[in-house]
C-alpha cells in the first residue's frame, strides 16, 4: 500500500486543539516509525489546549511541533498523501470534508471532547486523561492490524468496528 514510507494517518475534528492532536501524538509514538500521524481541524483554533500540552507533557511526549491547523493544508497538492483518515469528534464527521487525493480509508472514531469538560481543574485533567486512554486504545488496536494481509473491505470493516468501540468498552479494557 505504501511502498517503503510509513502509512500516513489523518487525525481530523473541528478546532485541532485537543483530541485530534493528542491522537496525532499517541500513533506517532506507539505507530514506531510504521505510521506518520498528522492532524486538522475544520475551524482550527489557531493553538493547542493548554491541558492537551500539559497532558502530553507529562506523558513525556515531545510536544514542541504540535500546532492547530487548518485541514486545507492536507488537501493542497503538495501535501502528504493520506492513507488513512479518522474523524475523532461528531462535528468534524458530518462536515463536507475536502478532496483527499489517492482515496484514503476513512472512518469515525469519535471520542467525548475533554475541552467541554466542566468541574474543577482535577475533574477537567480526567477528562483529557479519559480522551487519551480511548484514544490510545483505538490506535493501538488500529497500529496491531495487520494492514498489508487485509483486503479493503476486512480493512474497513475493521476500521469501523474500532470506532465503534464505546467509551464504557474502552475502560473496561484499560
Amino acid at each position: 500500500m505504501t511502498g517503503d514510507r510509513p502509512f500516513n494517518v489523518l487525525f481530523l475534528c473541528t478546532g485541532n486543539s485537543a483530541r485530534s492532536i493528542i491522537a496525532e501524538a499517541i500513533i506517532n509514538r506507539v505507530g514506531a516509525g510504521k505510521f506518520k500521524g498528522y492532524s486538522a481541524g475544520s475551524m482550527p483554533k489557531g493553538q493547542v489546549h493548554p491541558s492537551t500540552i500539559n497532558l502530553l507533557n507529562k506523558l513525556h511526549y515531545d510536544t514542541a511541533a504540535l500546532r492547530s491547523k487548518s485541514w486545507e493544508e492536507f488537501s493542497a497538492p503538495d501535501a502528504p498523501k493520506m492513507d488513512f483518515v479518522f474523524t475523532v469528534c461528531d462535528n468534524a464527521a458530518n462536515e463536507a470534508c475536502p478532496f483527499w487525493p489517492g482515496q484514503p480509508m476513512t472512518a469515525h472514531w469519535g471520542v467525548p471532547d475533554p475541552v467541554a469538560a466542566e468541574g474543577n481543574e482535577t475533574q477537567r485533567a480526567l477528562a483529557f486523561a479519559d480522551t487519551y486512554r480511548m484514544l490510545n486504545n483505538r490506535i493501538s488496536i488500529f497500529t496491531s492490524l495487520p494492514l498489508k494481509s487485509l483486503d479493503s473491505l476486512t480493512l474497513q470493516r475493521h476500521l469501523d468496528d474500532i470506532g465503534r468501540t464505546t467509551a464504557d468498552a474502552t475502560r473496561e479494557n484499560a
